[in-house]
């Protein structure tokens, strides 16, 4: 039997002992004071950060929103009736989390990243706290990667980069929501991620969403972010939040992602309603006064990041619903003073025809041709003054007065142009189709073609871009240099597709 050295084991001890420290836990608990629809008061929770997740029983979860002396406002993340005056409230010191992963690309979920699509659960081995700090300067690069959105007016006059934030603002039943869609369709096949967050929609329009990008192919690189109008105000608050934190997890890989903010406005009135039942002092529009940080935090999250940071882009579409075409109430001024351009639908174009009802005039993009494609860029120079031009002409002209043939031609290529320009939902356009298209209208080769004829024509050129010899020929020229062909053969090109029709 081996003999035990007692002093040996003496000694351990007391190492043991010198090297001891004790770790005392400290729970913060605090106590129900008040509970109403949607947030309760809590008090004792002294400790309690901004934004901090508390857990209730039951597995009940909560976000301290309101730091007062006294109390907290605690806006509730489940059934309110599930808490009473009362109830211990215990603090995580941790920001609300949610999960994310390149599995939930074709899935759709709730703000807290669980599945609604009845598919099963996500496996995800990683979450992000839905609220982190923009990248600053120094992270970012220049806007100069054209995102196409296959939206000819758009793309040719208001043209997106990736990184940027883009505004897409108009009156209820004006088609932004078919412009968000159509621009999530036109990424297929281009490494995009998009990310559609719906914020106080009907359920049949998120449905409608989602059965359109799944008969389109477009489900399997997107995520749906559903916070319809049956959510609580609460998770409606978080919705973009969620969907910019899953964004950004992909962008930290070097993705490019396309997000949807569907719609802000309705997601300011959700903060109003929170921010009213905690009793904050209302402002404008009894909007609370950090109204303008609530937007602004989230939109700065999208950048377009350097190289040392894998070099990915997070680009936003935000929507804002106006009421009868007012872009100066408070929401939008804020939202239009964040973004870097907007694009604004016209009511009266869209009951008139013209769709997309992009008002050109009202409409702008403040990273301009630096996101277009050179041959885009080649052939789209002309076009506002034209469009400008022809809206002038077209009020004056309502007067019956004569008109001189220099202004008779301005009006027709006014509406030569608008023509064009039309284009039918769920029909994408690919950038070297926009390039030739615009050609032709630009340099004056349709000007002897009917208005009844442009649309079977402008059908001709995509088709034969895609299936006739020459047709490939320029069409792989433009797509592999960004640039115009031989003009010559373009003319031709155009030519005979003119001859074919008339």
């Amino acid at each position: 039997m081996a003999k035990i050295d007692l002093t040996e084991i003496s000694s351990l001890i007391k190492e043991t002992i010198k090297n001891y420290q004790a770790e005392l836990k400290k729970d913060v608990v605090g106590k129900v004071l008040v509970v109403g629809d949607l947030v309760c008061l809590v008090s004792g929770l002294d400790d309690v950060m901004l934004n901090e997740l508390v857990k209730f029983n039951d597995d009940l979860y909560g976000i301290a929103q309101s730091l007062e002396s006294d109390h907290v406002g605690v806006i509730l993340l489940g059934d309110p009736s599930a808490v009473k005056e009362g109830d211990l409230v215990y603090t995580t010191g941790r920001i609300l989390e949610i999960p994310v992963g390149p599995n939930f690309l074709g899935r759709v979920i709730n703000p807290l990243g669980v599945p609604q699509d009845g598919l099963g659960p996500i496996e995800a081995h990683e979450t992000r706290p839905i609220e982190s700090k923009a990248y600053g300067v120094v992270d970012r690069m220049p806007v100069n990667e054209p995102l196409q959105t296959g939206i000819l007016v758009i793309d040719a006059l208001i043209p997106i980069g990736k990184g940027q934030r883009e505004l897409i603002i108009g009156d209820r039943q004006t088609g932004k929501t078919s412009i968000a869609v159509d621009t999530i369709i036109s990424q297929k096949n281009t490494g995009v991620i998009c990310i559609y967050v719906a914020i106080g929609q009907k359920e049949s329009t998120v449905k409608n969403v989602y059965e359109t990008l799944k008969a389109h192919e477009a489900l399997e690189y997107s995520i749906i972010v559903d916070a319809s109008a049956s959510y609580p105000s609460s998770l409606l608050y978080i919705a973009p939040y969620a969907g910019v934190t899953l964004a950004e997890y992909f962008m930290l890989k070097g993705r490019d992602v396309l997000i949807i903010y569907d719609d802000l406005s309705k997601h300011a009135i959700a903060y109003r309603e929170i921010s009213l039942l905690l009793h904050r002092p209302p402002g404008r529009e009894a909007y609370p006064g950090d109204v303008f940080y609530l937007h602004s935090r989230l939109l700065e999250r999208s950048a377009k990041l350097n190289e040392r940071l894998g070099g990915g882009s997070i680009t936003a579409l935000p929507i804002i619903e106006t009421q009868d075409g007012d872009i100066s109430a408070y929401i939008p001024t804020n939202v239009i003073s964040i973004t870097d351009g907007q694009i604004f639908l016209q009511t009266d174009y869209f009951y008139k025809g013209i769709r997309p009802a992009v008002n050109a005039g009202l409409s702008v993009s403040r990273v301009g041709g630096a996101a277009q494609t050179r041959a885009i860029k080649r052939v789209s120079g002309t076009l506002r003054l034209d469009l400008a031009s022809y809206r002038e002409l077209e009020s004056f002209s309502q007067f019956g007065q004569d008109l001189d043939e220099q202004t008779k031609k301005r009006l027709a290529r006014g509406m030569l142009t608008v023509e064009v320009l039309k284009q039918d939902i769920h029909k994408i356009y690919a950038f070297y189709e926009e390039s030739v298209i615009l050609y032709a209208l630009t340099k004056g080769l349709l000007d002897d073609v009917p208005l009844a004829k442009i649309p079977d024509l402008l059908a001709n050129f995509c088709s034969n871009l895609k299936y006739s010899e020459k047709g490939k020929q320029l069409k792989d020229v433009i797509y592999n240099t960004k640039d115009l062909p031989d003009l010559g053969l373009l003319e031709a090109f155009i030519t005979e597709q003119k001859k074919k029709l008339l």
